[in-house]
């Protein structure tokens, strides 16, 4: 994952073909209702995401400090 801020409103974010699906299988499952339990490997695809993400943050963070 990669984010980069191109202005106060817009970010442009490279991800890869597993981080997308992951996010897009997530929403659709709190959209439709959320029925269900998530099995643990999409629980540990979230959470290997949202790190990816936390990381991706925080280096962007990082750049527009220097």
């Amino acid at each position: 994952m990669h984010i980069e801020k191109k202005n106060n409103l817009v970010f442009h974010i490279t991800l890869s073909g597993y981080e997308l699906a992951t996010l897009i299988s997530s929403a659709r499952w709190v959209a439709e209702g959320a029925k269900g339990e998530l099995t643990a490997e999409a629980i540990q695809q979230l959470k290997q995401v949202v790190s990816n993400y936390d990381r991706a943050a925080d280096k962007l963070t990082e750049r527009e400090s220097k």
